[in-house]
């Protein structure tokens, strides 16, 4: 153990030894720093973590050799707002990270989205979903990529309404993105006809048994149980209304996110008939089909979803505004690149062509899906048919409707 730990200490000694000072400098200042801040051991690991790294690592891997060097760091936020901005302070502070891409939680995101601007660094949000990231608590650093919860609340819960769910009760994780999208669907229920009849909130982290506040869902009687969380939450939820039989008392269940992931953990005995928004599925078009093949051999059996795509796709578009720009000007103004970013078109293999509007909203499709029965999917991961296609500048709130402060009215 000391050898060992002798050993790495003279490999290091000899690293920063034999690197001259003036030598160092002008690498540090000739390499963008990205950083990846998410569950890598909770709830939102499967969504998030590793299998979004290593999209990362590809978006890298593809942009190439363009004169200058590219590091990729990452942490676990443990799904902690103070962990995450002390992290994100960290690594601008003593790091030289230029970049922080995912956040996790909305919480963390939130708390991060301030860190970011305070040190005019640039944040490429891809899992958080609170729609206040692009309202009220905008910022000209942050670009907010994959998804929000009033296109959710828009995509999921406006087709449930419209199918005959117009009584809800929810069940709802207790934090910023629970709350957020429990307000945001609220909205289009009501404006629809619908009623919200009651909710319940559950702690966040670390609840892993939900009976009780079905127990008390069902006991309202609704025609809709609204599913306000996500990741294992929403999996341990949907195998305890299942062993309920909330179908059999004339009860709908409705997951207001849902990844591949979790309908991968469920199965599709368990998991089939439920709908669920994503903006990316891997067997959507020969693009996605083309990004999926080229990234599978890095990720194992885990199952790509909107969350790993946005990873890639933020970094690349992030990776050719700093090209754009030169790299010194892009380490030293993160708002700049920002504005570079919403000033230049969008287009990859995983969400096609897009753009970014000046709240940092980026604006793609996004696809309601119905999970396949067992006997309809053809192999792995084939769980998914299409319902309907929102296009980009109809999913997503309207710009003068968010309060985002960059906004003139």
């Amino acid at each position: 153990m000391d050898m060992s730990r002798r050993a790495l200490l003279g490999a290091g000694a000899a690293l920063s030894g034999g690197l001259p000072w003036r030598s160092a400098r002008a690498q540090a200042a000739n390499t963008i720093r990205i950083a990846l801040l998410c569950d890598f051991s909770g709830t939102y690991r499967d969504v998030t973590g590793p299998t979004e790294l290593a999209c990362i690592r590809q978006a890298v891997a593809e942009f190439g050799n363009r004169g200058f060097n590219i590091e990729v760091v990452f942490a676990d936020n443990q799904n902690r707002a103070d962990v995450g901005s002390n992290v994100t302070r960290q690594w601008f502070d003593r790091d030289g990270v230029d970049v922080v891409v995912d956040g996790g939680a909305s919480s963390v995101a939130l708390a991060v989205n301030e860190v970011v601007r305070e040190k005019n660094k640039v944040f490429l949000n891809t899992s958080s979903a609170t729609s206040d990231l692009t309202g009220p608590r905008c910022t000209p650093n942050t670009v907010h990529w994959t998804y929000d919860t009033w296109m959710l609340a828009k995509s999921t819960g406006g087709a449930t309404v419209r199918a005959g769910g117009d009584s809800w009760y929810f069940i709802t994780a207790d934090y910023a993105f629970g709350h957020a999208l429990e307000r945001d669907t609220g909205t289009f229920i009501k404006a629809a006809g619908g009623s919200i009849i009651g909710s319940a909130r559950t702690p966040f982290p670390g609840t892993s048994d939900f009976s009780s506040f079905l127990v008390q869902a069902m006991a309202a009687k609704p025609k809709v149980i609204g599913l306000a969380n996500a990741g294992s939450d929403t999996i341990n939820c949907i195998k305890q209304a299942s062993e309920f039989g909330l179908a059999r008392r004339g009860i709908k269940l409705a997951s207001l996110l849902m990844f591949l992931p979790d309908v991968h953990a469920l199965g599709l005995t368990t998991a089939q008939g439920l709908i669920c928004t994503e903006t990316f599925y891997w067997d959507l078009n020969d693009r996605t089909r083309a990004f999926s093949a080229r990234v599978r051999p890095n990720i194992g059996t885990n199952a790509l979803c909107m969350n790993h795509a946005g990873g890639y796709a933020a970094v690349l578009h992030y990776l050719k505004a700093a090209v754009d720009m030169g790299v010194p000007a892009a380490k030293a103004n993160g708002a700049e690149v920002v504005a570079r970013m919403k000033a230049m078109p969008c287009d990859d293999d995983c969400f096609g062509p897009g753009t970014i509007r000046a709240d940092g909203r980026k604006l793609h499709p996004a696809y309601l899906f119905e999970v396949k029965k067992p006997e309809e999917s053809r192999g792995p991961f084939d769980y998914y048919k299409l319902l309907q296609t929102t296009a980009g500048d109809d999913a997503f709130r309207p710009i003068g409707e968010g309060g985002c402060p960059l906004i003139r009215a």
